[in-house]
């Protein structure tokens, strides 16, 4: 799975080079706000893919939506019929696709620290609409479509202006898209068993690679447990673990397990990193613990391997 950041999301949209964004993203370098921007789906439309593929994107993503959409992520197919509000997290990879032509709407883009706890007073990823587990497409009458554009009117014309605090108000108002879009009720779902069993299966592997290589000991892998992976891809626990068995023949944790070990031979033979920092780096709170799971997994313990 491909992770998308700030620069090759403008990359895809505006080509290799824009003077105007080099601009933009130096005054916000200025103003030390992390970084926001605001678009029309319209006018993008014309020139992106209709279809954006499964990604993990660094960047948080609020999409207001006319127009006929398919939005996939875990085990989970949600179709967007006529108006709807999207709410998107670097935690959970999705695949979008456009169903017709005729889009309209807006979205805006920002990073973690454009809302950070000291400008916004909020956490970012404790609010329910951020959860990893949650429901983040939801369906809008006209009126609310309506009601969220006029937020996204008074960001564009505010983005624009050379108010010397347009930043903090622009805040303000992503603030008040999101507490808007707490208050809907999420579209229900239509599941496929076959292909969301594939897709949850896939999702898995591909959350499970993208923790590694492992290039210093205080990176660490986030993701530990079967419990872990089932929470971040929105799916039960015993749901994730009878895809797998079904799928690989293996169970989760045997899955895991494997791949840590893998990475621990490869730590173990070609860093200097001494067996509590790679203990560390793969999860463990005990070089002991570490040293268990190594000789269960290989039958040596991890100094003999590196001798």
């Amino acid at each position: 799975m491909e992770v998308i950041s700030i620069k090759e999301f403008y990359k895809d949209v505006l080509g290799e080079s824009c003077p105007i964004l080099d601009s933009f993203l130096e005054d916000q370098n200025n103003h030390d706000i992390g970084h926001f921007n605001v678009f029309n789906i319209a006018d993008l439309s014309r020139t992106c893919n209709s279809k954006m593929p499964y990604n993990r994107r660094t960047y948080y993503k609020i999409s207001l939506i006319k127009g006929r959409n398919k939005v996939e992520y875990a085990d989970k197919t949600v179709d967007i019929n006529a108006y709807g509000v999207l709410f998107a997290t670097p935690k959970i990879p999705y695949k979008y696709t456009s169903l017709d032509q005729n889009q309209e709407g807006h979205f805006c883009i920002f990073t973690k620290d454009f809302l950070d706890k000291t400008k916004s007073g909020l956490v970012i990823d404790d609010l329910p609409i951020f959860k990893p587990n949650g429901n983040f497409v939801y369906h809008i009458e006209k009126q609310q479509y309506e009601e969220f554009e006029q937020i996204f009117i008074k960001i564009k014309k505010e983005i624009g202006s050379d108010y010397t605090y347009k930043y903090d108000l622009i805040r303000n108002y992503v603030i008040e898209l999101i507490h808007s879009g707490q208050k809907l009720s999420p579209i229900l779902s239509v599941e496929n068993s076959l292909n969301a069993s594939t897709r949850i299966s896939t999702l898995f592997i591909e959350l499970l690679e993208r923790q590694f290589p492992i290039e210093s000991p205080a990176q660490g892998i986030q993701l530990k447990t079967a419990a872990d992976f089932a929470s971040t891809l929105g799916v039960h626990v015993n749901h994730l673990n009878k895809v797998l068995k079904e799928t690989t023949t293996k169970t989760t944790t045997e899955i895991i397990s494997s791949r840590i070990a893998q990475e621990a031979k490869i730590l173990l033979k070609q860093t200097p990193w001494n067996i509590s920092e790679i203990a560390y780096s793969l999860g463990f709170d005990e070089v002991a613990h570490f040293s268990n799971f190594f000789k269960k997994n290989t039958q040596l313990s991890p100094m003999s391997y590196r001798k």
